[in-house]
């Protein structure tokens, strides 16, 4: 079986404000085949600095959370939660998520037979691709 790429993303919650409203989100992009989630850990760091982690299937609060299925539970170790934490502000959480991307997982096979060897690849943020779509069409 192919393994489509593997991404990660910390999202912040200044203040402790998570509702929940990604988890949906999130189980649209599983539902439909998009991705596969691979684990998703809650982090939080308190005013004085202490952490606590919380893989999703062991945290309580919106029902949301009981449909979300993660692949690789523990896949998320100590050290990335660490790096995770030292971003933080006091009083603050992040969710942690890690996911494989399956649409791209024929594309991985193709790239693969064809003799491909990826070299490199990243996400390029989205206020610089937003600036530069803007700039362009005001140029058209």
């Amino acid at each position: 079986m192919t393994i489509g790429p593997v991404e990660y993303l910390i999202v912040e919650f200044p203040g402790n404000e998570f509702n929940g409203e990604i988890i949906p989100a999130i189980i649209k992009l599983v539902d439909d085949g998009t991705i596969r989630l691979i684990d998703l850990m809650f982090i939080t760091k308190d005013d004085d600095g202490h952490i606590a982690a919380v893989e999703f299937d062991e945290r309580g609060g919106p029902s949301a959370f009981a449909e979300l299925k993660g692949e690789v539970p523990g896949f998320i170790n100590a050290d990335d939660v660490e790096h995770t934490a030292e971003g933080l502000e006091a009083n603050s959480s992040a969710a942690l998520l890690v996911w494989e991307d399956v649409w791209a997982a024929p594309f991985v096979d193709a790239m693969r037979d064809s003799g491909g060897v990826l070299l490199e690849g990243a996400r390029i943020p989205h206020h610089l691709v937003e600036a530069a779509l803007t700039e362009l069409n005001g140029a058209i």
